[in-house]
């Protein structure tokens, strides 16, 4: 995968990492991934809870 300066900039943004620490290290690339996991978790609640009141 070509990894762009834009791709590098958005890691260092959200994980404070670049990709080449998060490509090396299994332990940093754990911790984004639940990272990932949890945003997605709690992006799904919202959109429910929103969900709920518009169709009230």
């Amino acid at each position: 995968m070509n990894y762009t300066a834009e791709m590098e900039k958005a890691m260092h943004g959200a994980h404070h990492m670049g990709y080449a620490e998060y490509s090396r290290r299994l332990e940093s690339r754990l911790e984004v991934e639940q990272k990932r996991q949890q945003d997605f978790e709690q992006s799904r609640k919202m959109i429910a809870q929103v969900d709920r009141q518009l169709h009230r």
